[in-house]
C-alpha cells in the first residue's frame, strides 16, 4: 500500500512537470508571436504610410489642371513641391514639404510668408525628397519608394520608369 501511494506520487509530481513545462513552451511560443507580430505591423504600417504620402502627392498632381503649374523649389530651406493655380485673377500656391518627420501642405495666395510648422500635418514618414529631373519629370522619393510625376502635355522619356503602372500624374 505504502508503494502504491508513492508511485502516485511521482506520478503526480511527474505529470505536474510535464505540464509545466508546456505551460512554459506556450508562453514562449505566445511571446515569439506577439514580438514577430509586432515588428510585421510596424513594417507594414511604415510602408502603407510612404505609399499614402505618395498617393496624395499624386493626387494633388492630377488635380493640378495647367500646364507648367507643378514645380520643385525651396520653402525656408526645405524641399517643396508647388502646386500654382489661378482663382479669380489670384495665383494661389500649394506648398508640399518634409519637415520634421511629417509631411505638411500649405495652401495660401501666392507670395505670403510662412514657417514650416504654420503647414498642416499630412502624414509621417522617414523622408520625403522632390527633384526634377529630365524633361521636366519630377521624382518624388520617400526613402523606399518613388514617384515620377510627368508634366502635363510634355514628351514623357521612355526609359524612366513609374513604379505604380500608370504613367504617372498627366
Amino acid at each position: 500500500m505504502i508503494k502504491k501511494t508513492r508511485n502516485q506520487r511521482i506520478d503526480t509530481v511527474f505529470a505536474l512537470m510535464i505540464f509545466c513545462v508546456f505551460a512554459v513552451s506556450v508562453l514562449m511560443v505566445l511571446m515569439l508571436g506577439a514580438s514577430t507580430y509586432k515588428n510585421i505591423t510596424e513594417i507594414t504600417r511604415d510602408g502603407h504610410d510612404e505609399r499614402a504620402a505618395l498617393s496624395y502627392i499624386r493626387t494633388k498632381a492630377k488635380n493640378s489642371d495647367t500646364i507648367d503649374s507643378i514645380s520643385v523649389g525651396s520653402f525656408n530651406g526645405l524641399p517643396a513641391l508647388f502646386f500654382d493655380e489661378v482663382i479669380d485673377y489670384t495665383i494661389y500656391r500649394v506648398m508640399i514639404y518634409y519637415y520634421d518627420g511629417w509631411v505638411y501642405e500649405i495652401f495660401s495666395e501666392a507670395g505670403l510668408d510662412f514657417e514650416p510648422e504654420d503647414g498642416a500635418r499630412i502624414i509621417k514618414i522617414p523622408d520625403l525628397s522632390f527633384r526634377e529631373i529630365d524633361h521636366g519629370v519630377i521624382k518624388v522619393n520617400s526613402g523606399a519608394r518613388e514617384l515620377l510625376i510627368y508634366p502635363r502635355g510634355g514628351n514623357v522619356p521612355t526609359l524612366l520608369e513609374d513604379p505604380y503602372g500608370d504613367g504617372g500624374a498627366s
